[in-house]
């Protein structure tokens, strides 16, 4: 299973985006992905504000919920709790920690564009090391 951050649907869902080829085809379908319900909110937030197109950050989030399904993974307690040790182990944004806490918890593979905070840490892969591995 693939825990797809939000950077890896936003430029699966960006025609425009440089890492487009490498990420679109995790989404669409032949690999199982997962997400979180905080991921949802991140590519809305990038995709209406940053590249100020609302209808495609509805469509991406409808792609999140019809890809993932029971795979939408949730913040919850524990979860929470985990992601703060990862803050404290890694440095990281508690947005970026969330994902790693979840990935670890499921056994999944991360996969993320933050080659500075988590690919370079050894955190995750890049879409183009989990379509090709």
């Amino acid at each position: 299973m693939l825990l797809l951050d939000a950077s890896v649907w936003v430029a699966a869902g960006i025609s425009t985006h440089s890492a487009h080829d490498t990420a679109s085809p995790l989404v669409r379908g032949g690999v199982s992905v997962a997400a979180l319900d905080l991921t949802l909110y991140e590519v809305v937030n990038a995709v209406a504000k940053q590249y100020r197109q609302p209808d495609q950050a509805q469509r991406i989030a409808r792609a999140i919920l019809r890809s993932c399904g029971d795979e939408l993974a949730r913040v919850d307690h524990a979860l929470g709790e985990e992601v703060v040790k990862v803050v404290s182990e890694h440095g990281l944004s508690a947005y970026d920690a969330a994902y790693v806490a979840a990935a670890r918890r499921n056994g999944w593979q991360l996969v993320s564009l933050d080659v500075r905070d988590l690919v370079s840490k050894g955190l995750a892969v890049t879409p183009d090391a989990a379509v090709y591995p």
